[in-house]
């Protein structure tokens, strides 16, 4: 199987998007201007890479036939995590609103972290949402009726279509019970599904084989495109999450602009080492903000400690627990299997959990 380096870069970049949007969330708590929401904007594509990659690989790794016990696998590897997790960070937040002296339900809390999936772990409830999809979608050869092409154009007007109105009427259900619905994320499968299809000629000495898509993936267009949001970002009339109207058309613009410009990029070791903790990351970096808020509580930092302590504790502390999890019994099923990354040339980068 062939090296796919440009998933590397992908999945490397996804995972300090993420830790990076959770780090700005805390910074933003203490300095609020504008420099801050322009330091959002390359964070909000964290989600729909981690979504994007795993369809695609999937798709590349297993065509139309997923294996045996396909989705009994993905259950066990991602809905154990999000228990656990969810967890952690419910009696986390019960125990330090009771230490505070705020009154909440435990059983309500509870509810809201695991049955709302209200955590930034949603992401994992989309994602096997999409597994189950991929599954139908391969088994039952409904590609002839939904061809990648066209639903990745229907799908990014329903995307975009979401998110809009549900912001315009101010739809709030109970915890991210909006997010998870896979409305808003249809047309990252679509956009892996095409991926897929057109990967050999998305090389660059073959782009022109397929000329709409290299007009897409020209680094002009993107570039246009993420100064129009700069400029928006300027005047004040953006708000910085993955579930934005304009983040659609930028992570379409992103991603083949990677796929074409990064096909024959190796993948550094630090590229390759967050890799392979980047679940792990994902599902703990929180966890180590929140012990560094503690500690503030009884030995104010300045911002710029405070800052460096949440990047080193988050990062060191996620990386670690991640690396001790999944060198005991069960510890990679419960905390999050640590990617298999090899290190030999001839392997493929294509391996997943």
């Amino acid at each position: 199987m062939r090296r796919i380096e440009e998933i590397y870069w992908l999945r490397f970049y996804g995972c300090l998007a993420v830790f990076g949007y959770h780090f700005l969330d805390r910074l933003n708590q203490h300095i609020d201007n504008v420099y801050v929401d322009l330091a959002r904007i390359p964070t909000v594509l964290g989600t729909p890479i981690f979504i994007f990659i795993s369809i695609f690989l999937f798709s590349f790794r297993y065509g139309d036939r997923p294996p045996s016990g396909f989705l009994v696998k993905r259950l066990q590897y991602v809905m154990v995590p999000y228990v656990v997790y969810g967890l952690i960070y419910s009696l986390t937040k019960y125990v330090n609103l009771r230490r505070e002296g705020v009154p909440i339900d435990f059983v309500a809390n509870l509810v809201e972290y695991l049955i709302y999936a209200g955590w930034h772990g949603y992401f994992l409830i989309i994602a096997m949402q999409f597994y189950a999809f991929y599954w139908l979608y391969s088994r039952y050869g409904l590609e002839r009726w939904l061809p990648p092409g066209p639903w990745l154009v229907l799908g990014s007007l329903i995307g975009i279509a979401y998110w809009g109105l549900t912001r315009h009427y101010d739809i709030e259900p109970p915890g991210y019970l909006l997010w998870i619905a896979p409305l808003g994320w249809i047309y990252l499968f679509f956009l892996a599904m095409l991926v897929v299809h057109y990967y050999p000629r998305l090389a660059p000495d073959r782009l022109a084989e397929v000329p709409w898509l290299k007009w897409l993936s020209r680094p002009a267009l993107l570039l246009v495109f993420v100064g129009v949001i700069v400029l928006l970002t300027l005047r004040g009339e953006l708000e910085y999450s993955s579930k934005e109207t304009w983040v659609v058309p930028l992570f379409i613009l992103f991603t083949l602009f990677t796929v074409t410009r990064l096909r024959n990029v190796r993948a550094t070791p630090l590229v390759k080492t967050v890799n392979r903790y980047s679940f792990g990351i994902y599902l703990a970096h929180p966890m180590f903000f929140a012990m560094v808020d503690f500690a503030q509580e009884f030995a104010p930092f300045s911002l710029l400690v405070y800052s460096l302590l949440l990047i080193v504790v988050g990062m060191a502390g996620s990386i670690g627990l991640n690396w001790v999890a999944n060198r005991l019994p069960w510890g990679g099923m419960l905390f999050g299997k640590t990617l298999y990354v090899p290190e030999e040339q001839q392997t493929s980068a294509t391996q997943v959990r």
